[in-house]
């Protein structure tokens, strides 16, 4: 009799423990991906209810949603200076006459989903002055959120005093999960304490984490921010992924070829995907980068592993992404001023040297057969972008 007992609790403490992980992972089990008007927009006047309204209907029109892209997220400057008599948070109706609510009614009957943005702090991030943050507000903050429909939490790091990170950002997660809405937790903690050590502890649970400070439109920032995160690999799984910031494609700082090694090493390294360009203006060269299905098939591969770098040298980046139906993921990158041959071996990919494999090219849309090595010009500053699978043996 003990004996059957025990055995019914460790069947029950099983079931208990996979569903708490699944649960965990309901939320970007891939990583997260849509819109965020920071990049293009920060605090000023453009940034409004017509704006936000205008990229949810191009996200839809362009077909980004139909690749994937369904947060539609604001940033900072959507409230008011000054909490309400009950002391709720208060929008700016200057910039959203007819409030969050049926803005977020907008964006959800247009298949997408709704994003905000607040601080772990006193005061947000804007400068001078910036807006109510929610440190001391947590469970507050998270109900008006949830009554608004939010669906998404991107969460800062200005002005909290010497108050612990952890504890923080433990705050507004369990506020979160008392509100009973699914909204998926974003830190942006900027990487000064290391959360990718302690974010997806189950206390927190968080599903993204900034690993890097504020990203800038050009080469040098972009660069900079990936060699922060690409060492972060072990860190990143379904449900908990590394954030090296938002993408700046189209807004006119970089190349169209830097560009592309933006998208193709944020694809590579599992990271959110997260537009912050006016889609209402974008141009064609930006726009075939963001819809690129290849390329967000290998930032959205279900096995959720974000790629390993190999190979470090000035002209020679190369990193690997194993994927769900056993192929591979792998990006040459040149981060250097001249254009190089970058040549892999059989071993370094883990492939046997007299094996054939299909080579697919990401950005060029061809394929070949290749043994080994594995090699490619590649022009400075750009990236190279493979899927790589064993090729079909004849009958």
């Amino acid at each position: 009799m003990i004996r059957n007992i025990a055995r019914c609790l460790t069947l029950w403490m099983l079931v208990w423990q996979s569903s708490e992980a699944a649960a965990a992972t309901t939320l970007a089990s891939t990583p997260q991906m849509g819109f965020n008007n920071w990049n293009s927009t920060h605090c000023r006047a453009e940034f409004n209810e017509t704006m936000i309204r205008g990229v949810a209907d191009r996200l839809v029109s362009l077909g980004l949603r139909d690749r994937g892209y369904t947060y539609v997220n604001i940033d900072d400057c959507w409230a008011e200076s000054e909490r309400d008599a009950a002391g709720n948070l208060a929008v700016n109706h200057e910039r959203f006459p007819n409030g969050l609510k049926k803005l977020a009614d907008y964006i959800h009957a247009r298949g997408l989903k709704f994003g905000i943005y607040t601080s772990a702090g006193t005061l947000t991030c804007e400068q001078p002055g910036g807006f109510p943050g929610a440190l001391g507000h947590e469970s507050q903050d998270a109900a008006l959120l949830a009554s608004l429909g939010v669906d998404y939490l991107k969460y800062d790091n200005c002005n909290h005093g010497t108050l612990d990170a952890r504890q923080r950002y433990r705050a507004m997660a369990v506020a979160l999960r008392q509100t009973g809405r699914p909204i998926l937790y974003s830190l942006c903690e900027w990487g000064d304490n290391r959360p990718w050590l302690w974010a997806a502890e189950p206390d927190i649970d968080a599903n993204s984490w900034r690993t890097t400070h504020d990203i800038e439109d050009n080469f040098e920032s972009m660069l900079k921010i990936y060699r922060q995160n690409v060492v972060l690999e072990t860190y990143a799984r379904p449900g908990h992924w590394n954030d090296p910031d938002m993408l700046e494609v189209g807004n006119g700082g970089m190349t169209p070829t830097e560009y592309r090694s933006h998208f193709s090493l944020w694809a590579i390294m599992a990271a959110p995907l997260l537009i912050g360009t006016d889609l209402r203006k974008i141009d064609p060269a930006a726009l075939a980068i963001l819809s690129n299905a290849e390329v967000i098939a290998i930032d959205q591969d279900p096995l959720g592993v974000q790629g390993k770098r190999i190979r470090d040298s000035a002209d020679a980046q190369v990193i690997v992404k194993p994927l769900a139906d056993g192929s591979q993921a792998v990006a040459l990158f040149n981060p250097s001023e001249h254009a190089a041959t970058l040549t892999v071996n059989a071993t370094e990919l883990g492939h046997a040297a007299a094996e054939r494999y299909t080579v697919r090219d990401l950005w060029s849309h061809t394929s070949r057969e290749y043994t080994a090595p594995l090699s490619a010009t590649v022009p400075a500053h750009a990236t190279v972008l493979y899927r790589i699978r064993p090729a079909q043996r004849a009958p």
